[in-house]
């Protein structure tokens, strides 16, 4: 919230604000556990609260309901309510976590030293504006307080507004609502996202329970089993060929049919937002590509960046009313709010408020899925469907309802294909998409497997739950050490989610090959680590459990899993017996940047 706001202000609001119901048993105590009790305000754009408005909260359980009515004579412009303004009782070193607006960020550290998980930030990478001096957060946050007890705060819908956490360190936490600057007119009233305070041992406990609230009000997309298949981007990019696929696709029909999905990547449009014209790719015809694949008996994927196009695209040439807009009414080019795209950029954005791009979006996916066979779309560049600081054709619309609207009539195109959310706005993906991307593309070193390692498995508590969690690429080919190979492979099992190849399978060393063969298929059920530090989860599976341990350091380190109930432990990949074991494993030593995976069956 801006300066201009006092704590006096605040407190003179707080008195304005009535409650609907008693507080709930967790409004006792200090900090925290009055949360139901904190002030709140509606702000206008100019940073200064809205006497006019009035803010309602009505508790149930630990769910908030909230309400803004304008009860002035004029219409105003709500830039954001904050619906909790809180003095934190926490010590400065207590563990936090906080999810972004899109996929490629994640937030960690402590409350007196927050710090950014991922490379590519809500606030420096794309731009979306934030106060100075205070760590923002999207959608969910957990703090883990003394003596066990692990608050988490979430939003449990997603329908027009983004929710939000400012975190002003050490002490003082905000759970704010965007409003966008949207007109309230006089007596009008707006729902607000409905949000929860629970409880629990752990984060990924307490964030389970945001995420079932969360699906209550978003309905999963069903799909049986997480997907498997094969990725031409990591091995050939966009200069990937008819023959680069069809050579791949022999390996998996002869060597590895468990990889169900074949998925052109990036490179074979004329154009970013061109989707269904032919260009010079695969001698201009991607249908026979396509074709080939259904032939031999698998299922067709592409990848598609549905919101974005170039400016010399055809679509934006000849529909230039179908893009957002600047202030004076142009095509907002992207580059001038956020991040202006990674390929044949700066990018344009599609307006999914208009019934011309809804109509279009649903047009080139029905056209995909029943013409050309598609059953499986990797979308991609999301972030941009759901652009700030621009203009829409619907004025009351936000950019949240935006985004929503365009995956809604992309998921009227697909049927019954598989959508899988890449480069994505996480919370208002929720009930549109059946895979998310929970993690920063893989790359072939330490270092990138390492963070998308830690990416993917904080987000562990989100894979079969909201949706199934897609960990990128299984890249098993090049240069690097056996054991860190195996790390890879080892964290991709621990997710329990996606499997897609993303070597050249006519050239991968048999080895190799055969470390891919054992993670199919993907046992659905992620792993559940004793604490934020990642060393040690468990997976329980219908037969047996599995350990996951991992030495993240650049040293070598004792790593030890805890035992449920005694067992024989066999190392996964290894076949290597490691006997009857009761209360714990340890194994001594593991090299730095390694990892074990290990089988235990009841003895």
């Amino acid at each position: 919230m801006p300066d201009k706001l006092s704590r006096r202000d605040l407190l003179q609001a707080a008195l304005a604000l009535p409650l609907l119901q008693a507080l709930p048993l967790s409004a006792q105590g200090r900090g925290l556990d009055r949360l139901a009790g904190a002030p709140g305000l509606a702000v206008g754009i100019d940073g200064t609260r809205l006497p006019a408005v009035h803010l309602s909260r009505q508790w149930s359980g630990e769910t908030c309901r909230s309400r803004i009515t304008n009860n002035g004579a004029t219409a105003v412009r709500v830039k954001e309510v904050v619906l909790f303004d809180l003095s934190l009782d926490l010590p400065p070193s207590t563990p936090i976590y906080g999810e972004s607006f899109q996929m490629l960020s994640q937030s960690g550290g402590t409350l007196g030293a927050p710090k950014d998980l991922g490379s590519y930030t809500d606030r420096k990478h794309y731009r979306i504006p934030m106060p100075d001096g205070v760590e923002t957060y999207f959608g969910g946050m957990t703090l883990a307080a003394p003596a066990g007890k692990t608050h988490g705060l979430g939003f449990t819908s997603t329908h027009r507004f983004a929710g939000l956490f400012r975190l002003r360190p050490p002490a003082s936490l905000q759970v704010v609502i965007d409003t966008e600057g949207l007109a309230l007119d006089p007596g009008q009233s707006w729902d607000l996202e409905t949000f929860t305070h629970t409880i629990g041992g752990s984060r990924d406990a307490v964030l389970g329970t945001i995420g079932d609230r969360l699906a209550a009000t978003h309905a999963r997309l069903p799909f049986n089993a997480p997907p498997t298949g094969w990725c031409s981007w990591y091995c050939f990019g966009p200069r990937v060929t008819a023959q680069n696929i069809l050579d791949n696709l022999d390996v998996i029909a002869k060597q590895i049919p468990g990889l169900r999905y074949v998925q052109i990547d990036d490179g074979y449009q004329p154009a970013m937002g061109d989707w269904l014209e032919t260009g010079a790719a695969f001698g201009g015809d991607i249908r026979k590509v396509l074709d080939a694949i259904k032939a031999r008996g698998f299922e067709p994927a592409i990848w598609v960046a549905p919101f974005i196009a170039e400016e010399n695209s055809n679509v934006f040439q000849r529909h230039k009313e179908w893009f957002v807009k600047d202030a004076d009414g142009t095509p907002l080019r992207s580059d001038k709010v956020t991040f202006g795209g990674w390929r044949r950029g700066p990018w344009y954005v599609l307006d999914g408020t208009n019934p011309g791009v809804q109509a279009h979006l649903e047009h080139v996916f029905k056209t995909m899925r029943y013409e050309w066979g598609v059953t499986y779309f990797k979308l991609d560049a999301n972030f941009w469907g759901a652009i700030h600081g621009g203009r829409f054709q619907n004025p009351r619309a936000t950019r949240i309802e935006a985004y929503r609207r365009g995956m809604q009539a992309i998921g009227r195109g697909a049927g019954d294909a598989f959508i899988l959310g890449c480069n994505h706005p996480i919370w208002p993906s929720a009930g549109l998409i059946h895979g998310s991307r929970s993690s920063n593309d893989i790359k072939r070193t330490w270092d990138r497997i390492k963070t998308t390692a830690q990416q993917n498995l904080l987000r562990n508590w989100q894979n079969g739950r909201l949706w199934w969690n897609d960990p990128d690429a299984i890249c098993l080919s090049g240069e690097l050490p056996e054991h860190e190979f195996l790390f890879h492979a080892t964290a991709i099992y621990a997710t329990g989610g996606m499997l897609l190849s993303g070597d050249d399978l006519a050239t991968i060393p048999a080895p190799r090959m055969a470390m891919l063969k054992k993670l199919l298929p993907p046992t659905g059920v992620p792993a559940v680590f004793d604490d934020e530090q990642l060393r040690a989860g468990t997976m329980t599976l219908k037969t047996k459990r599995m350990l996951c341990l991992f030495n993240w350091d650049d040293q070598p380190a004792d790593v030890t899993a805890r035992l449920a109930r005694p067992a024989r432990v066999t190392d996964f990949w290894t076949g290597e017996s490691l006997g009857r074991r009761e209360g714990a494993v340890t194994i001594a030593a593991m090299p730095p940047h390694s990892a074990r995976l290990l089988e235990c069956v009841d003895a």
